[in-house]
């Protein structure tokens, strides 16, 4: 695949990933496209089909796994949620950085494949601080903060192993997560720039 590398960002629920991507995607207008995800949950208020997730069934998404149209897939609380590779070259097509949002076990299945991103994990202080930082939004059940919670332990001991990723940004302070995000995709950012000229 020509154009620029995708990038790979992963990290826990609450670790400021979406602050730190919307962020990146104000200041670089136009250059950056996300893989819309495939997902079998139920759409929240305000959320559109194709836009913020592609909503299907059990049935279809497995169709889809079977017949190997995904770069990755996971099942979280009962629910499957998937990156197809025509949603990657979607992006690709409009010589956009594709931004694939993904979990630690989406990353370890992207290692599989030709896709040669740049692989960044967004990482919050402490347990104590993202803790904190997920009740403040008031959006989880004790059960599912929990599971949050566990999932994101899991996720910072993975995110120490050597290999895993290209950068480990971890977010205490939003101003140097950002530069430090700024400074790892500068050269992608600056191909798309060159090409739109």
């Amino acid at each position: 695949m020509s154009g620029p590398r995708p990038v790979v960002l992963s990290g826990p629920s609450g670790a400021g990933k979406s602050t730190l991507l919307k962020r990146l995607m104000k200041e670089y207008e136009g250059v950056f496209g996300f893989s819309v995800s495939h997902t079998t949950r139920n759409p929240r208020p305000g959320e559109e089909d194709g836009k913020d997730y592609h909503f299907v069934t059990k049935e279809k998404m497995q169709e889809g796994i079977d017949q190997e149209d995904f770069i990755e897939n996971a099942e979280f609380s009962g629910n499957m949620y998937g990156t197809s590779k025509s949603s990657i070259t979607d992006v690709q097509a409009q010589n956009l950085i594709c931004i694939l949002d993904v979990d630690i076990q989406g990353v370890k299945n992207i290692k599989k494949t030709d896709l040669n991103p740049i692989y960044i994990s967004i990482q919050p202080p402490s347990m104590e601080i993202l803790e904190k930082r997920l009740r403040d939004r008031q959006t989880e059940t004790e059960e599912s903060l929990q599971k949050r919670l566990e999932a994101a332990r899991i996720d910072m001991e993975l995110s120490k192993e050597p290999g895993t990723f290209d950068l480990v940004i971890i977010n205490d302070d939003l101003e140097e997560a950002y530069e430090k995000l700024k400074s790892v995709l500068i050269e992608e950012i600056q191909k798309v720039q060159d090409s739109h000229e």
